[in-house]
């Protein structure tokens, strides 16, 4: 891994994505959210069925 954290390029690279903000908080956020309204959807259609004898 140290030959490729001195490379040139890389260091580029990381001082080029630490300097862009870009889509990532954006789309971190609405696959966080999609995950947890599937998980709850579940939850609740899950919860409907079992509970009855």
């Amino acid at each position: 891994m140290t030959g490729l954290t001195g490379h040139p390029g890389f260091v580029e690279l990381l001082a080029v994505s630490k300097g862009d903000g870009g889509p990532g908080t954006l789309l971190r956020t609405v696959l966080i959210v999609s995950v947890l309204g599937i998980v709850l959807l579940a939850w609740v259609l899950l919860r409907g069925y079992g509970g009855k004898d």
